[in-house]
Formats: structure tokens, C-alpha cells, sequence
């Protein structure tokens, strides 16, 4: 799971930083050699990939990635944020018993000791985003809502919805670092909401959770239009 989950966040990142244009077939062993790693991890990333709505099969079988726009992630993430906040409020207000305390604190507990390396390594990025995808999951399942449940599952077909998917991979890392640990201390803050039975914070802090993802989008958007402009002076400089 721990190389699927590197390859996955890899394929993420070369998609949201537009190495691969809308519509590109994505080859399984063109990027098992770009990535360092097997067929299987790739295949297994592309079929995830495909379900979050970044890829799509072609009438060969094969990968191609889809076209999505910056409105389209950004409203998506909205989306989740709102439904989050839900899910979140209802969590508080049903209360913690003994094993979802036990499994949040676990999810604290394990995020803090990924997060203590400085600097972080793509290993440690992976181990993060599983911690994150089962706390995230956890407060979803707790929840008790139903429709609540499939809404979000509808949504996170949506390009960069689901829990991970935007985690800060893109800028310089120490920049990256320090909204990792700033995203993993509102998951403490929000397990203490838990705690006190506080519905209305728990809903404010997992919507003001997902503007992580809103800045991260925002920047990984500003270095692909700083890389557009500057590829073409490379190119005329060059002579090509």
C-alpha cells in the first residue's frame, strides 16, 4: 500500500502541476520508469485516479486524463467543506464512545510522528495522506448520516475532492511542511470540539479545514502559469 500510495500522489501532482495535457494517454510503462517503480502500483494509482475523475479509460482500455477547470476543483472543494462541516457538528453532537476516541487519537497520534521529520520525504507525504484519508473517514462514518455519506461519495468523483488530494505538495518543502503540520493541528482542535460536545465549532473548523486544499490549489495554479511563460522564453532563447 505504501509504494501504491507514493505513485498515487506522484500521478496527482504531474496532473495538477499540467505535465500531462487533457486528453494525453497515459502510458502504465512510461510511467513506471518515470516513477521509479512496477506496472502494478501505476495501475493500481490509475484505477483511483479514475474514480476521483482525473482520468478516464479510452475505447482501448487505456488511461487518458481529463480535462477539468480551476472553477470545477474549486467548487468541489467547497462542496466538501460544507459537507464536512455537517458531518462534523453531528459527530459532536452525538458525542465520542470509547473506540472512535480511541481511533481519532490514533489518527493524532500517527500524523504526529509523520510530520516530525524536517525535512519531509515523499515516504512521509504517503504515510500522511492514508492517516488523513482514515481520519477523514472516520468522522464520515460517525456521523450516522446516510445521504450525508452518499453526497460525499458523489462528490469525491469530482477532480481534487476527496480528503488528500490536495494535500501541500507542490511549493518549496519548508513552505510545505508548515501547512502540513497547520492542517494536522486543526485535526487536534477538531477532536477536542469532539470532546466538548461543541457542534458549531466542529462544523466551522472542518469548512475552514478544506481552505488548505483551496490555498494549495491557488498555488500549484500560480507555479503552472509561471511555468507556462517561462517555457517559452527557454524555447526562444534556445533557439527551438
Amino acid at each position: 500500500m505504501g509504494l501504491q500510495q507514493t505513485v498515487l500522489l506522484h500521478l496527482r501532482e504531474l496532473i495538477l502541476r499540467g505535465e500531462f495535457e487533457p486528453g494525453q494517454r497515459l502510458a502504465e510503462q512510461q510511467l513506471a520508469e518515470q516513477l521509479g517503480a512496477s506496472r502494478t502500483p501505476v495501475r493500481a494509482a490509475l484505477g483511483i485516479l479514475e474514480q476521483e475523475g482525473l482520468v478516464r479509460t479510452n475505447e482501448t482500455g487505456g488511461f487518458v486524463v481529463r480535462q477539468f477547470t480551476p472553477r470545477e476543483v474549486a467548487d468541489a472543494i467547497a462542496v466538501r467543506g460544507h459537507l464536512e462541516g455537517m458531518a462534523a457538528r453531528l459527530v459532536a453532537e452525538h458525542g465520542l464512545n470509547r473506540q472512535l476516541a480511541l481511533d481519532l487519537q490514533a489518527c493524532l497520534d500517527e500524523g504526529d510522528a509523520a510530520l516530525a521529520a524536517n525535512p519531509l520525504t515523499m515516504d512521509d507525504y504517503a504515510s500522511y495522506a492514508a492517516i488523513n484519508d482514515r481520519f477523514h473517514a472516520l468522522i464520515l462514518e460517525a456521523c450516522g448520516n446516510h445521504a450525508l455519506q452518499r453526497a460525499m461519495a458523489a462528490n469525491d468523483k469530482l477532480p481534487f475532492a476527496p480528503a488528500s488530494a490536495m494535500l501541500p505538495m507542490q511549493g518549496p518543502v519548508a513552505i510545505d511542511r508548515d501547512w502540513m503540520l497547520y492542517a494536522h493541528r486543526q485535526h487536534h482542535m477538531l477532536v477536542d470540539a469532539f470532546r466538548r460536545h461543541e457542534g458549531a465549532r466542529a462544523q466551522s473548523l472542518a469548512v475552514e479545514h478544506t481552505e488548505v486544499a483551496q490555498m494549495n490549489m491557488r498555488l500549484a495554479l500560480e507555479r503552472r502559469s509561471e511555468s507556462e511563460r517561462v517555457m517559452p522564453a527557454i524555447r526562444l532563447i534556445s533557439g527551438g
